[in-house]
C-alpha cells in the first residue's frame, strides 16, 4: 500500500492509502467471504480497522429502461434494475452508474439494507449517480436515449453500510439548521476518520436505443 496526496479547495490537501502504482507486485485482490484487517502506523499513532468482503446476495437480474414519467423531456428515460434477494436480513448494498465514458459515481443514496425486500424479487429505479462536487439539477435521477450506462452493484458488510449511510445523511442536511445532528459512523480505531471497506461487485451494461 502506499499513501496518495491530492490537493483540495482551500489550501487542503486529501491523503488515501490504495495499490503502489510502481510495485504492483505487493498488489492482491480480494476474495468474497473473506475479512481483512488494515493496520497503519503515522507520526508515532497507531490506526486499525477491520471490514469483511460478503458474499453476492443481491443478485442482478437484468437491467432494462422506459419512458420517463409524463411531463418529463421526450429524451430521458429511467433505467430500472430487476434483482434478488435471498432470504434472511442482513443484506447490504451500494451502487455505482456511469453515463457513457462519464466517471463512474455513487448515487445521491447509494446504500440500501433489504428489510423491506428480503426473500424477494423487485423491480426499482437506478437513479443516476453524481458528483458530490456538483449541484444536483432538476432531472438529475435520468438517463437520455442514446446513452450507454454501466451499473455497478456491491454486497457490502454492515460497517461500510453505516458508513454511507451517515455520510449520506450529513450530506443532505448540510446548510439546514433544522436537521438533526449526524454522527458520521466510522470502523477506524485510534481516532481515525474514513473507513475501511471491502466490495463484492457485479456489473452490468445497458444501450439504450435513441
Amino acid at each position: 500500500m502506499k499513501v496518495y496526496t491530492i490537493p483540495a479547495c482551500g489550501g487542503f490537501s486529501v491523503s488515501f492509502y490504495s495499490v503502489d502504482s510502481a510495485n504492483l507486485a505487493t498488489a492482491f485482490t480480494g476474495e468474497l467471504n473473506k475479512t481483512y484487517t488494515l493496520h497503519i502506523s503515522e507520526g508515532g499513532k497507531e490506526y486499525s480497522a477491520i471490514t469483511h468482503i460478503p458474499n453476492i446476495t443481491r443478485r442482478i437480474d437484468s437491467v432494462y429502461w422506459k419512458q420517463s414519467p409524463p411531463g418529463n423531456p421526450a429524451e430521458k428515460v429511467l433505467v430500472m434494475l430487476k434483482a434478488y434477494d435471498p432470504p434472511g436480513f442482513g443484506d447490504y448494498v451500494r451502487y455505482f452508474t456511469q453515463r457513457n465514458s462519464e466517471p463512474m459515481f455513487p448515487g445521491l443514496n447509494s446504500v440500501y439494507d433489504d428489510q423491506i425486500i428480503d426473500g424477494t424479487s423487485y423491480d426499482i429505479q437506478v437513479e443516476r449517480g453524481i458528483s458530490r462536487n456538483e449541484t444536483a439539477s432538476e432531472g438529475f435521477s435520468f438517463f437520455n436515449k442514446g446513452d450507454t450506462v454501466t451499473l455497478k452493484l456491491a454486497n457490502i458488510d454492515k460497517a461500510t453500510y453505516d458508513f454511507w449511510r451517515t455520510m449520506e445523511f450529513t450530506y443532505a442536511s448540510v446548510g439546514n439548521p433544522f436537521a438533526s445532528p449526524t454522527k458520521v459512523m466510522s470502523n477506524m480505531q485510534g481516532g481515525a476518520l474514513g473507513y475501511f471497506g471491502g466490495y463484492a461487485s457485479q456489473y452490468r451494461t445497458l444501450i439504450i436505443p435513441r
